[in-house]
């Protein structure tokens, strides 16, 4: 039976990646995740995958451990999410994105060569390592246009640089070294289960509550954005049909601005849950100081991902966003402490900037 680790089963897009691989396919999965502020699945919360998973807590800078896990586990495929993703938390404290994003991905990539080099020809053969990245690397584009497997790299923020030297590791391992990796990027993620300080999660977390709504800027930068189980069944479709050295991009169908965004949510609370002590939700949405050096738009070319691995978005936004709202409105007591303890409750990422220092990227 085939065994896939997953580096970060435990975060936001790992955990359904994970429930996806139990769920629809017949691999085994161990899950490998420091259990971090940003996870939002406990090691051993995988209940029904009747022998199928296992856990095993550790820091993938940490080679000697990690080394240990792949012996004891002889997985045939990595999957690699494991990182530091909130960009206001880069622009505040950047090393520990380069300590995961960087560090980390080194330790694992160079640890999944010496396990690939030591494979029997059969098992070399159909070993692979799937980098994950982020759209993010490619800066920010303009009115027109979308990323695609021949984007350039123009990172602009902390969070950014780092995942583009991961996959830039990556890329020079199979370049050189012949490890069998494949890099994908994927537009934002939505859905059930993701921490609140991202824009879907906050905007929801603060209508439900009645309070005010921070949006960055003039709230017209352009997002598109992906259901996290369409993302969970294209990167197990680039595992299994993909092409080694090759790149894929995923993403949705919708693309919407920030501040279009918060309405719709907060419309959807209205209808579904309308509070006369709050009124009309969409009052409570306010236009606050812009994040450094923030991307103004972003959009995936899905193409190469339809045509080579027959994969396309199955949600549509407006369907996803309702899911998303009635999940955080059933599992508040998931979402709410983790509010004030683990700082989702302020705002980051203007500590070293000044208030007179940000920029708006081209648009």
């Amino acid at each position: 039976m085939t065994t896939v680790l997953i580096t970060g089963g435990s975060g936001f897009i790992g955990s359904h990646l994970v429930r996806y691989l139990l769920d629809r396919t017949e691999a085994s999965v161990v899950n490998v995740d420091n259990l971090t502020y940003a996870a939002v699945m406990e090691g051993g919360d995988v209940a029904h995958a009747a022998g199928r998973y296992a856990f095993e807590q550790l820091d993938i800078c940490d080679g000697p451990a990690f080394r240990k896990v792949l012996a004891d586990h002889q997985p045939s495929a990595i999957m690699h999410l494991a990182a530091e993703t909130h960009v206001d938390r880069s622009l505040d404290a950047p090393a520990q994105f380069f300590r995961t994003n960087i560090e980390g991905t080194f330790t694992v990539i160079e640890e999944a060569t010496a396990y690939w080099n030591a494979l029997p020809a059969a098992g070399a053969d159909g070993f692979r390592l799937l980098v994950v990245s982020t759209d993010e690397v490619f800066g920010a584009l303009g009115p027109d246009g979308r990323f695609d497997e021949n984007s350039p790299y123009q990172p602009n923020s902390p969070y950014a640089a780092t995942k583009a030297a991961g996959d830039h590791l990556a890329r020079a391992w199979h370049q050189s070294l012949g490890l069998p990796v494949i890099v994908t990027h994927c537009s934002n993620n939505y859905g059930p289960r993701q921490t609140p300080d991202k824009l879907i999660p906050k905007v929801i977390a603060n209508a439900i509550r009645g309070e005010k709504i921070p949006i960055y800027g003039d709230g017209n930068q352009m997002r598109d954005w992906i259901w996290v189980e369409d993302h969970a069944r294209g990167l197990v479709a680039a595992l299994t049909h993909g092409v080694v050295g090759e790149r894929y991009l995923f993403g949705g169908v919708d693309e919407v601005s920030n501040l279009q965004l918060a309405g719709t949510i907060c419309d959807i609370l209205d209808s579904r849950d309308p509070d006369a002590r709050i009124g009309g939700r969409r009052q409570l949405i306010e236009l606050v100081q812009d994040r450094p050096g923030h991307d103004r738009r972003y959009a995936i070319d899905w193409r190469k991902a339809e045509s080579d691995l027959n994969w396309r978005p199955n949600m549509a936004m407006a369907t996803g966003l309702i899911d998303t709202v009635q999940w955080y409105q059933t599992n508040r007591q998931w979402w709410e402490p983790r509010l004030p303890n683990y700082g989702m409750d302020r705002r980051l990422g203007l500590t070293r900037s000044g208030p007179n220092r940000t920029r708006m990227s081209p648009k």
